[in-house]
């Protein structure tokens, strides 16, 4: 169970990603003992937000009171801290930012004086300096609530961005993948997993996986849209035969649908090229009736340069059986499969509520009741997911070894543990899918199309 941030507030800027407490819950929904009270009977993920707090902190705004008298100074970054000499224009071109406009945002504070905060994304997200004291026992005291209440997977939140160092692109550099290492095993060290969530090149989640317990496979939504879209199964097949087994699997999350993890960067070849991205992204705004469009990039005021903001359905055009053949390739590629909450019932893109608040990952953050869950429930397609997830669950034969057949338009995704197997063969251009269970020599078959009846 990930429980997104809980923190102290759940409503800031960015839903829960920019506290001004990250060691409070929220009191509006509870306590640390209701916390608890859930880790002791799921595995609970909570998000470790590596690279920022919430310029509404108490820490930040003494800061904003006192300038450099502050006692909380040496926990926010400023671009002096990097760039003490100065920084060129080149350099500060030369920095990798998730949004466009600068990294810096020039605050005045009590002591007359204005520096220029590092805000990697809104100028409400200040930076922390990890590389200090002040940063690291920040970290350490969140870190040690979760040990002590249950919760024993750690989301590392924008970890890529946590190290930055003059004359680079600020962004997964060798020093990083340092912290990472130490920050997993200090976690460990507390009984505790730890999950990088990183959207980057391919290669680079590959290399992530080695220092952490485990990755998402960012790689994989796009991977599969391409496939559904184009009737080519190439892509895909070559991701799975070279992806981390150590993955956690998504297709949606409170996120938009990353693009950048296919495709390409800088000089280094993606799974996908920039025309087939192009294309990718431009069918999904179509299938959605240009809905997607009003909520990504420059449309809306959260503005994300990696990624399409529409719900993974409205993605598909909301058809069932291509929805269904989407969560069945999740589940049968390699990782442990994550199904998002509007995902589960196969939520439409919530436009009300995008025009309420104009911030474009809205348009797939819905807010449920009773009354709107019972109704999702009765849909053919949710029934058709949730026998999917059971079928994932519960088959002995995925605690075995995967591998992954095919070219062009088929491909075939086998797991097998000694007598026991399951398999999913998919015609992309016929549309068809068929699951396969054996268990010695009795063999049975699935047609996907039937849990849509």
């Amino acid at each position: 169970m990930h429980l997104l941030p809980f923190y102290n507030p759940i409503d800031g800027s960015d839903a829960g990603f920019d506290p001004i407490d990250h060691s409070e819950v929220d009191s509006r929904i509870g306590t640390w003992d209701d916390i608890k009270a859930l880790g002791k009977d799921h595995d609970l993920m909570a998000d470790l937000i590596v690279n920022h707090v919430s310029a509404q902190s108490f820490q930040f705004q003494d800061v904003l009171a006192k300038g450099k008298a502050s006692e909380f100074w040496d926990l926010f970054l400023t671009k002096e801290d990097v760039f003490p000499n100065g920084m060129s224009e080149a350099e500060q071109q030369a920095i990798y930012r998730p949004r466009p406009g600068s990294c810096f945002t020039p605050m005045k504070c009590g002591d007359g004086q204005t520096y220029d905060f590092w805000t990697t994304f809104t100028d409400n997200q200040i930076d922390i300096n990890v590389k200090v004291e002040a940063g690291i026992a920040y970290l350490n005291n969140v870190l040690t609530k979760f040990s002590a209440n249950n919760v024993n997977i750690i989301r590392l939140d924008a970890a890529g961005y946590a190290i930055k160092q003059a004359g680079t692109n600020c962004f997964m550099l060798d020093e990083t993948f340092g912290y990472l290492d130490n920050l997993s095993k200090q976690a460990n060290d507390l009984g505790m997993e730890t999950i990088a969530e990183i959207h980057s090149h391919y290669q680079t989640q590959v290399d992530v996986a080695k220092r952490v317990n485990m990755v998402y496979d960012f790689a994989l939504p796009p991977l599969i849209l391409h496939s559904l879209f184009n009737n080519n199964a190439d892509a895909l097949l070559k991701w799975l035969k070279i992806s981390p087994r150590n993955c956690l699997t998504v297709l949606d999350t409170h996120d938009g649908i990353g693009i950048i993890d296919a495709g390409p960067m800088g000089e280094k070849p993606g799974l996908l090229n920039a025309e087939q991205i192009d294309n990718l992204v431009e069918t999904m705004h179509a299938n959605s009736n240009n809905q997607s469009r009003q909520a990504t990039g420059a449309a809306a005021s959260n503005v994300d340069l990696y990624q399409v903001n529409c719900t993974y359905y409205n993605a598909l055009g909301a058809n069932d059986f291509d929805y269904l053949l989407s969560r069945a390739i999740q589940f049968f590629a390699p990782g442990v499969p994550q199904v998002y909450y509007g995902g589960l019932f196969a939520c439409e893109n919530d436009m009300e509520l995008l025009a309420k608040t104009n911030v474009g990952r809205d348009i797939n953050r819905p807010y449920l009741n009773a009354a709107k869950i019972e109704q999702a429930l009765n849909k053919p397609v949710v029934k058709g997911l949730i026998e999917l997830i059971k079928m994932r669950n519960e088959h002995p034969a995925f605690a075995g070894e995967f591998s992954a057949q095919g070219g062009a338009s088929v491909c075939c995704l086998m797991w097998k543990l000694e007598q026991q197997s399951i398999s999913l063969r998919i015609d992309f251009a016929s549309r068809t899918a068929l699951i396969t269970q054996l268990n010695g020599t009795q063999e049975s078959t699935l047609n996907l199309q039937s849990l849509l009846a």
